[in-house]
């Protein structure tokens, strides 16, 4: 059994750990903070958590740090910026971090200063974390003291190309076109518990809008994550655009590109099946089956559906998941499996929620 601790467990995803953490039958949560709630029982905020979790919030102040150091993994379910205030003083005491914000997941210095708009407080620690993808990172995560958890857009855009890129690493001609469109939509969880105008009722309901149109701070994440996987010098052209549609939680991505007339001879679907054969999160549609957001709710599941039309020389791939879960915190609890050598999925194999 480890010791885990929750710093900011107020949002959804902090809330999502709480859950998910409290049924792993490894994982005791010791700790859990929140200077806002401070002294109130978890469950009398949230409760979906009665009858699950009897934790209490704490603020620990000037103590935080040297109560924390006594447990085996923290969790950072904070804004950006926060873990890497304390990542290096807790990983030098034998603690394992893992940040579901942005802190840890960005290996360049710059672009994480140009997207983040802040000083890095801890740069060679950056340069040790790993990118928290257990289906690209799994050997260097079971050795990792500091994981980056992933963004949710970059998760569904980063593994929806893998069988592509593994694809052209094993050929000399290219496959594809340079340039790649990510068409992602997200629902307004992702963007929150912050009270926004954007995400009042009022404004999400019956609307659906494209935004940071001018560019995401996702888009450096899935260029690193495609660069890091291709053998060759990347030289494709991401177009990523996400928006926000009128519901609770899910995501859908779909990416398109065009064949070359060596990427038209490969069956892709083939190529996904055999990929993601022994994943066991990733789930590949039959040919012709294209998944829902419905299908993944509230479950750790990432599924992919595969369009080849070489009439027209694209290649479409449909990629859905559960924004708060394999999106944040599931995968967070997958990462932290494969960092402690528990099976990849204690905790986290359960069926979504229909309807």
């Amino acid at each position: 059994m480890i010791s885990a601790a929750i710093v900011g467990g107020t949002g959804y995803t902090g809330i999502e750990l709480i859950r998910l953490l409290s049924a792993h039958p490894e994982v005791s949560i010791d700790l859990l903070t929140s200077r806002s709630e401070a002294g109130t029982r978890a469950d009398e905020i949230f409760p979906s958590l009665r009858g699950v979790s009897d934790i209490v919030f704490s603020d620990l102040g000037d103590n935080t740090l040297a109560t924390l150091q006594q447990c085996d993994v923290v969790f950072f379910a904070t804004p950006h910026g926060v873990a890497m205030q304390q990542a290096e003083a807790l990983t030098q005491a034998g603690v394992k971090v893992i940040d579901l914000a942005a802190d840890f997941r960005l290996q360049s210095l710059a672009d994480f200063e140009h997207w983040y708009q802040q000083s890095h407080a801890c740069p060679e620690l950056l340069k040790t974390a790993v990118y928290g993808l257990p289906e690209v990172n799994r050997d260097k995560l079971a050795s990792a003291l500091v994981v980056g958890n992933p963004g949710c857009y970059p998760t569904t855009a980063i593994l929806g190309l893998k069988p592509i890129i593994d694809a052209q690493n094993q050929q000399a001609e290219r496959l594809i076109e340079s340039r790649i469109v990510i068409d992602a939509k997200s629902g307004v969880s992702g963007a929150g518990r912050q009270a926004k105008l954007a995400l009042n009722y009022a404004e999400t309901t019956d609307n659906f809008k494209a935004y940071s149109v001018e560019g995401h701070r996702h888009l450096p994440e899935i260029e690193q994550g495609v660069a890091q996987l291709l053998d060759s010098q990347f030289t494709h052209r991401i177009r990523f655009l996400p928006h926000l549609v009128p519901m609770i939680r899910g995501m859908l991505s779909s990416i398109h590109m065009e064949l070359t007339e060596a990427g038209a001879a490969i069956d892709w679907q083939q190529a996904f099946e055999e990929t993601y054969a022994s994943e066991p999160f990733i789930d590949v549609m039959p040919q012709g089956i294209y998944p829902d957001t419905r299908s993944v709710r509230a479950s750790n599941r990432l599924r992919i559906a595969v369009h080849q039309d070489n009439e027209r020389a694209e290649l479409t791939v449909i990629v859905v998941q559960d924004n708060l879960v394999k999106g944040a915190a599931g995968q967070a609890v997958q990462n932290m499996n494969v960092m402690f050598g528990f099976d990849e999925s204690m905790g986290l194999n359960f069926a979504p929620i229909v309807p």
